[in-house]
């Protein structure tokens, strides 16, 4: 068989195909090797077609034509043995694992959609893989065999001859906010280690350890996922997005206790946040590939070396560009808009919520201007931006913007029944400009035939911020915690997107987010929050980038560097000579 044969990847979304609205079977019809007489895509009576990856010659005509953007086509450029794991014929596959590491933190980096999770699932037993047979289970002592020679054997040895204890801390934390337990107690049954008053004092945990699972917001239930899993007396960690829903204080101390943990332990981490993974990592994995088709896992890689190669798009160790763009930074910090007319203005506002009470000092509003805003969790942001959208009233006057403002909540719903393609041919949407702009940027052409409530958080998340910039005769834009549930290209798609829209409309933004990479990106000005949280806030005016981001650096001990060779920034180490330095030049960000 010709090698080029052997590496071709059909994929069809079975949850998108629908045969019956295409024509029935317009793949089929399309196929030029199916006018040829032979069967290359075919389909039993009444079931979903299938196509032969050995006979395909990749014209792309049925990728092209299906109506409902099924099916994927791809040609492998690497020379790749068989897959270790593929869902099943024409389903998603997965090339090559990472090899844990005693005594250390190996960070997982890479597009949502190219196995990152199966990867997990794969080390911790979840699934035994099946080396691209998904004809039958695989036998665990064929997969021993599989890996003699390699490193990772002695590691399927352990795993299989339960001779090694795992924990993991899973991605989705839902199933523990069902849990009518108080924290106190469902902490108290899983503290293997007795650990349990260390990490009560180092997650903040003590003001909510007699609420119940089900009681606790998405910050507080991360933290109590976070504290279930490192309680386990294992061998092997893993966690899979440890810093969704946490506020950027909250990611460094869940930094620094894994940081601890791996002192003695093996651990595995999955996390989208650039700044947060290369602070904590030793070394790196990347995952590249075609969301949902297939993925390929890089071998190790230095920290610094593998977040700047996945930045570049170029794995120098392979000679292979797996993307056209470079992801980048600006080298020097943005200027603030200095010249731009004022389009609006907000005064002081005051309002309280029960035992919280929220001030927020009176500030302007420039033309062509995003402004971040950063803060602890419970400190007001989200009231703040909702007093801006006039969906909270001030206790002390009203807002009169005569402006028209988008807001895109923190919390998304999902309607059943709804495509997404409904939601785009509304009135209310600038149909121009989220053709021309929004809807490639943020690739939701893929998502249009799909169900709202069929739809992962990350492709939901998409989808609200493509209504949020596309709504017709906006003036104002409210973007709340936009980065959630996004991979880190998604999330610098975003940002970009966000400051194409605002620079062509010449309209401004505000956008709270915990990722200080993200707002870096798109921020000209920053608004910070201090504050006790739960019980105070108080908004600042809005800073340049430099005074903003020392402002809010300063609140949380650290200083950051711009990387020379990708100008992301990253985070010095506690008392280094650099952060040490910084901290007398009062440059917190920034640095010299």
């Amino acid at each position: 068989m010709p090698q080029d044969l052997r590496k071709r990847i059909a994929v069809i979304d079975y949850d998108l195909c629908n045969f019956e609205k295409c024509g029935f079977y317009l793949c089929e019809k399309v196929c030029p090797v199916n006018r040829m007489q032979k069967e290359c895509i075919k389909h039993e009576q009444g079931l979903k077609p299938a196509i032969s990856e050995e006979l395909c010659v990749a014209c792309l005509l049925c990728v092209k034509k299906c109506p409902f953007k099924a099916i994927t086509v791809e040609n492998l450029s690497l020379n790749l043995k068989e897959p270790i794991h593929q869902y099943g014929k024409n389903s998603f596959r997965l090339y090559r694992l990472p090899v844990p590491k005693e005594k250390s933190i190996v960070g997982l980096l890479g597009q949502n959609g190219c196995g990152k999770t199966t990867c997990i699932n794969i080390l911790s037993g979840s699934i035994v893989p099946n080396l691209g047979d998904f004809s039958k289970p695989q036998e665990q002592k064929k997969i021993i065999e599989y890996f003699k020679g390699k490193e990772i054997q002695a590691f399927f040895k352990k795993l299989y001859g339960k001779k090694m204890r795992l924990a993991l801390k899973q991605q989705n934390i839902t199933e523990l906010s069902e849990i009518e337990k108080s924290l106190e107690e469902w902490l108290k049954e899983k503290d293997e280690r007795k650990i349990l008053q260390e990490l009560e004092k180092k997650l903040d945990l003590k003001k909510i350890m007699q609420r119940k699972l089900s009681q606790l917001s998405g910050g507080e239930l991360q933290r109590a996922a976070i504290a279930t899993a490192i309680m386990q007396n294992a061998e092997l960690y893993f966690f899979d997005e440890p810093s969704n829903y946490l506020d950027v204080s909250e990611r460094l101390k869940v930094a620094k206790i894994l940081r601890e943990l791996a002192l003695e332990k093996s651990v595995i981490v999955i996390e989208h946040d650039l700044a947060v993974l290369d602070y904590l990592s030793d070394t790196i994995h990347l995952f590249f590939g075609t969301p949902g088709a297939f993925g390929v896992i890089s071998n190790p890689k230095t920290v610094k070396a593998g977040i700047n190669e996945f930045l570049e798009g170029y794995l120098k160790d392979e000679n292979l560009r797996f993307r056209s763009t470079e992801l980048k930074f600006d080298i020097k910090p943005p200027s603030e808009i200095t010249k731009s007319k004022i389009i609006a203005e907000y005064p002081k506002l005051q309002k309280s919520l029960g035992s919280f009470r929220l001030e927020t000092n009176a500030g302007i509003i420039k033309e062509g201007e995003v402004l971040g805003i950063l803060g602890p969790n419970a400190i007001g942001k989200t009231t703040f931006v909702k007093m801006l959208a006039g969906l909270l009233k001030a206790d002390n006057k009203g807002i009169e913007f005569k402006k028209s403002v988008s807001y895109k909540p923190q919390y998304i719903s999902a309607k059943k029944g709804v495509i997404v393609r409904e939601l785009f041919n509304s009135p209310s949407i600038d149909s121009e400009l989220f053709n021309g702009e929004v809807k490639k940027r943020l690739n939701i052409e893929a998502l249009m035939e799909k169900s709202l409530d069929k739809l992962s958080g990350g492709e939901l998340q998409r989808v609200a911020i493509a209504l949020c910039l596309s709504r017709a005769n906006a003036d104002l834009y409210l973007l709340d915690e936009p980065s959630a549930f996004l991979d880190v290209e998604q999330r610098l798609q975003a940002a970009s997107c966000i400051r194409r829209i605002i620079d062509i409309k010449k309209k401004a933004a505000f956008v709270v987010d915990h990722d200080i990479l993200f707002q870096d990106f798109v921020s000209n000005r920053i608004i910070v929050f201090e504050g006790i949280p739960g019980i105070e806030g108080k908004a600042l005016e809005p800073k340049s980038m430099r005074d903003g981001m020392n402002s809010f650096l300063k609140m949380q001990g650290i200083t950051m560097r711009r990387d020379a060779e990708s100008g992301r920034p990253r985070i010095n180490k506690q008392d280094s000579v650099l952060d040490q330095e910084q901290k007398k030049s009062g440059e917190y960000f920034y640095g010299k």
